[in-house]
């Protein structure tokens, strides 16, 4: 980094000679207004229409990266600048070079990232679908802050500045469009300082569609997004169906149940084990998930998960996974003691099978709990390695 310098305006570029030159001369017009010391770089992803030429002609940098991706780029043109902020915008013509103040300005009051917010600042008639608008972004945005409390109101608005340092600090690896998320994320859950100022988005300056595709992205989007809160991707869920299956098998073991006319048997007792089974296994995952998140260091630091992973051992685990073991060869051997007193002929299912279920029930958790704490063992090891 030259420490002379205050601010890289950062452009990531595939194929963009129709509004390149024109995003380019209004960052460079607005570097000479402000009198911020700054340069502009262009993050070209292998533009085979001239692109780079253009960016050279008009005193841009250029920065070639071989790896293809919109975050690919961005991480490239991240390591390449040299100032201590860096303004980043896609070079469509979208976002207005020359109205950088408010981004600087908060940038110098110590604010880590500064986000743009499109809904804020006005979407222009034709600037975005309404695909986009009224669903893609709030429902990716909402999902986010609820995930993980951000504060921010436009999660993937292209126009952002933050302090280089900082941002690179929090090591992004995201190839595609969802590194405008993993930005967002991870600077959230490190504590960094950030906020919003309104943005206008214009509608871009391209006569060929833009790269964006938005099931694919919008869905990558949610993948990171989910991927980076194991709570809401396993945890949650796990618990829930854990607690209505057991609540259900507790209530249905004895004899059939009638509930507004509508009676509930062994049927709803199958159903009622298998929520519990596949709630026990996405609370394993979940566990499985923080390990790995926290190891890796992609999850911030979770005293609280700390002593509890301290108290699940593999002894414990398999002592468990005995007792539930014993129950479920127990809650068999009555069922097979039935059929014994019948002469091992036909029986009543549904008086069998409110043994059966709970006893393979409980010999299918017996072996989950005794796998994953095992295999909690091998995470922990590579950890301590």
């Amino acid at each position: 980094m030259d420490q002379g310098l205050e601010l890289t305006i950062l452009m990531p570029c595939l194929n963009e000679a129709e509004t390149l030159a024109t995003c380019i001369d209004k960052a460079q017009a607005y570097l000479a207004r402000s009198g911020v010391r700054g340069e502009v770089i262009i993050a070209d992803n292998g533009s085979t229409d001239g692109s780079q030429e253009i960016a050279r002609a008009h005193g841009a940098v250029v920065k070639d990266i071989a790896t293809r991706g919109y975050g690919s780029a961005l991480i490239g043109g991240i390591e390449a600048a040299r100032g201590r902020y860096v303004i980043m915008a896609d070079s469509d013509h979208s976002y207005d070079f020359s109205a950088l103040d408010p981004f600087v300005a908060k940038l110098r009051e110590g604010y880590k990232l500064v986000m743009g917010n499109r809904f804020k600042g006005g979407i222009m008639p034709g600037a975005m679908p309404k695909l986009h608008r009224y669903l893609g972004n709030p429902v990716l945005t909402t999902v986010g802050r609820i995930f993980f409390g951000s504060p921010c109101g436009d999660f993937h608005c292209g126009l952002r500045g933050f302090e280089r340092e900082a941002i690179l600090a929090l090591n992004l690896q995201a190839p595609g469009m969802e590194f405008a998320s993993e930005m967002v994320v991870k600077a959230t859950l490190q504590g960094l300082r950030i906020t919003e100022v309104p943005t206008i988005l214009h509608p871009d300056g391209r006569s060929r569609p833009p790269h964006l595709r938005s099931w694919r992205d919008g869905w990558r989007h949610l993948r990171f997004l989910l991927l980076f809160s194991p709570g809401w991707l396993f945890l949650y869920p796990g618990m829930a169906l854990l607690l209505a299956g057991l609540a259900g098998m507790i209530w249905l073991a004895p004899s059939a149940r009638t509930v507004g006319g509508v009676t509930l048997d062994v049927h709803s007792l199958l159903y009622a084990s298998t929520a519990l089974l596949v709630g026990a296994q996405s609370i394993l995952f979940w566990i499985f998930a923080k390990i790995f998140g926290l190891r890796e260091g992609f999850l911030p630091e979770d005293a609280g998960f700390r002593r509890l992973a301290d108290r699940i051992s593999l002894e414990r685990g398999l002592i468990v996974g005995l007792l539930l073991l014993i129950i479920g060869i127990v809650l068999g051997a009555a069922a097979l003691g039935s059929w014994s007193s019948a002469g091992f002929g036909t029986l009543r299912p549904t008086e069998t099978m409110r043994l059966i279920i709970p006893s393979a029930t409980m010999i299918l958790l017996a072996f989950q709990l005794a796998y994953g704490c095992f295999f909690i063992s091998v995470l922990e090891i590579r950890a301590r390695r």
